[in-house]
């Protein structure tokens, strides 16, 4: 199935989902004639869990998904190059990791994935308890937030731009490949799209969140992308990574933290 992304991406109409616990692929093509190809799964979060979980050392996602016997993940945060020490605040059952801070003030404001009590939840960092319970991954920024885009590259409200010296470039500008988790009340969706080749664009943050507002989210959060960017459904790796144009990145690229979808 195409579906044509509207140049401003805010108004894209419904996109199907697959059904619960499936990948469904998607070409999309984009307002300029370019195109890329997407790749879904959506979770009841009323059978799902979101775990997050932490590779010390790094591992390809899809090799830690068979080491750990899960069938359902997707890459997490971002990591540090220098030892792939997760970059962002990390914690697991209420237990905080080893991690590097984003850099002040933008480590207090940065978006976070959050569940506790099995209920996962997408906000800045700010809008969290200081010391929160349950599982939290910091990446962001924030894409959608009540149902609307909430990201805005000028504005740069959680300071990517303004910060991008702890990463390798800034990751808001130009299209790539991308992950990204989104919440509702009824589904629980992971995406990552395919990207750095002739014939998959990737995409832009904008365009990455008017998809997730068109899957019906109502609050989705960028995670790690470029040859990170690592989508494994049903124990198989669905995306094609690229670590640089047409370099393919065969497996993804081994990774510090992901997002697992465990069954209740």
């Amino acid at each position: 199935m195409t579906a044509s992304l509207p140049l401003p991406a805010h108004d894209l109409a419904p996109l199907p989902l697959p059904q619960s616990r499936a990948a469904h692929r998607l070409r999309v093509a984009l307002g300029d004639g370019a195109a890329t190809t997407v790749h879904v799964a959506a979770f009841d979060p009323a059978r799902t869990e979101v775990k997050v979980a932490v590779m010390r050392p790094q591992r390809r996602l899809a090799e830690a998904c068979a080491a750990r016997g899960v069938r359902d993940a997707i890459v997490g945060g971002f990591f540090a190059r220098a030892d792939g020490m997760a970059l962002g605040e990390v914690r697991t059952h209420g237990v905080a990791r080893r991690y590097v801070p984003f850099a002040e003030p933008w480590d207090a404001v940065r978006g976070c994935l959050h569940v506790d009590g099995g209920v996962a939840r997408i906000a800045r960092r700010d809008d969290l308890p200081p010391v929160p319970r349950g599982h939290l991954l910091q990446a962001g920024p924030v894409l959608v937030h009540g149902g609307r885009i909430v990201f805005d590259r000028e504005r740069d409200a959680e300071g990517f731009r303004a910060g991008a010296r702890q990463f390798d470039s800034d990751i808001t500008e130009g299209r790539h490949p991308r992950a990204a988790v989104g919440v509702a009340d009824d589904r629980i969706v992971a995406f990552a799209c395919d990207g750095r080749s002739r014939r998959d664009a990737g995409l832009t943050l904008t365009e990455l969140a008017a998809l997730m507002c068109a899957l019906g989210c109502d609050a989705a959060l960028n995670l790690d992308g470029g040859g990170s960017t690592s989508l494994v459904i049903g124990g198989r790796l669905r995306n094609r990574p690229r670590g640089g144009f047409e370099s393919p990145e065969p497996g993804g690229r081994p990774i510090s933290t992901a997002l697992l979808f465990v069954p209740r």
